[in-house]
């Protein structure tokens, strides 16, 4: 049963790079061979698609349609083109934004929040904006390791290894991750000045875009100021994220409701719901917990100890690499549900401290998602926000981008770790 479902998660990945216009089809059906044949049940099914992700995900999309018809994403976009001199430091202060509003939120929310910015500079500057919202998503990716609230992996690391906010930026004398994260971030400015080389066409906001009404702005900011200050509270229920954006969502229809008494409004808000990711997603949740089920996923944790031995080095470089290699193609939280454990006992073992694992283990599974179109759920839905707007994303399209994107940022966190906390 394990070869099986190797084998058809090995096709499965194949055709969603292949078919991209298929992937939902190819997800779900994938998701219901795994419970057909019984790898899966249906009640283990259940309990592996997160339904706060979905719930994030529909909650901020709607919020955000309402974001777009304010008219605020035109007017980021004009305040954006004034200081920036050329396309190429268009792309890059983009993905620098979105760095920073990631290390606070969801990568999610960060990509749903920041595409329509992204839409709209690209529209005013008449040029694709995929590499645009590429840069967005994997950017957003990168910072979710920098802080406590970035990201569930995050999060899971914290609560496992008993650290609070501030161990991420200073712990036990020394810098925490958070600064390998953006010693990660600043190469990847360089990557992204070679990769749009080319992209020096001047800029020129014209006249800055009026804002039509600034409640959906203040919508926005109060779901991520929301889900920043949930992310503090320790046992909150596991839906706590999605009720506070679908909340705000309802929020916004009843003002909008109120405002324009017109039932297409709320037809309009709901078109804005990008259900074929969603459905992706949920397809996938339940793929990779067939492959959880099946052992895969311990197979990988066992395979990292028995390769490492005892030498602190080759196992933390093996943590780190074979860290991003799976995280590349299945979900990074089952993955370091298992292996947190797993590196906490090989640390005992060495009679070593546990941080630089740790610390190793986060930085692989959270930057290695954004190698592949469909390794992270923010690529996710930013691949399915272009297909909307009309742009199909090929997986090499993609990888031109994210592949040398996440060397970099992996490549200058390790050293940076190795060097600190070894």
């Amino acid at each position: 049963m394990k070869l099986f479902a190797l084998v058809l998660f090995l096709i499965t990945y194949v055709l969603l790079v292949a078919i991209p216009g298929k992937r939902v089809y190819t997800a779900l059906i994938s998701a219901a061979i795994f419970l057909i044949v019984g790898i899966v049940t249906p009640l283990e099914a259940w309990s592996a698609i997160n339904w706060n992700v979905l719930l994030m995900i529909a909650g901020t999309m709607i919020t955000v349609v309402y974001f777009i018809d304010s008219k605020m994403p035109d007017r980021i976009a004009d305040l954006l083109l004034q200081k920036a001199p050329n396309v190429m430091w268009v792309i890059i202060f983009m993905s620098l934004f979105s760095g920073v509003v990631s290390a606070f939120m969801d990568n999610v929310a960060t990509v749903l929040m920041l595409a329509p910015v992204g839409l709209s500079v690209a529209k005013k500057l008449k040029i694709s904006p995929v590499p645009m919202l590429v840069c967005i998503s994997v950017s957003s990716n990168l910072q979710g390791a920098a802080t406590l609230v970035g990201d569930t992996t995050s999060i899971m690391l914290g609560g496992y290894a008993g650290m609070d906010f501030t161990d991420f930026f200073w712990m036990l004398g020394k810098p925490g991750i958070f600064w390998a994260v953006e010693l990660g971030a600043i190469g990847t400015v360089f990557v992204m000045m070679y990769l749009f080389r080319k992209e020096k066409q001047k800029v020129d906001a014209g006249k800055l875009t009026e804002v039509k009404d600034y409640v959906p702005s203040y919508l926005l900011l109060g779901t991520v100021l929301a889900l920043i200050f949930a992310s503090f509270f320790q046992g909150k229920p596991a839906l706590t994220n999605g009720i506070i954006c679908m909340i705000f969502a309802l929020i916004g229809a009843i003002y909008t409701w109120i405002k324009d008494r017109s039932p297409e409004e709320a037809k309009h808000a709901l078109a804005g719901v990008d259900f074929e990711t969603l459905g992706l997603l949920l397809g996938l949740f339940i793929v990779i917990e067939g492959l959880t089920q099946a052992g895969i996923v311990n197979d990988i944790a066992n395979l990292i100890v028995k390769l490492g031995g005892d030498n602190l080095f080759v196992l933390y470089t093996l943590i780190v690499w074979l860290s991003v290699a799976a995280s590349a193609f299945i979900d990074n939280i089952p993955y370091v549900a298992t292996m947190l454990p797993v590196v906490a006992g090989v640390a005992s073992i060495l009679g070593t401290s546990p941080y630089l694992l740790f610390f190793g283990l986060l930085t692989g599974a959270t930057l290695g998602g954004n190698i592949t179109p469909i390794g992270a759920s923010a690529n996710i839905t930013m691949l399915g926000i272009l297909k909307k707007e009309g742009y199909e994303v090929k997986a090499g399209e993609f990888m031109k981008i994210s592949v040398p994107f996440t060397l970099v940022a992996v490549v200058a966190g390790y050293v940076f770790l190795w060097l600190v906390w070894a």
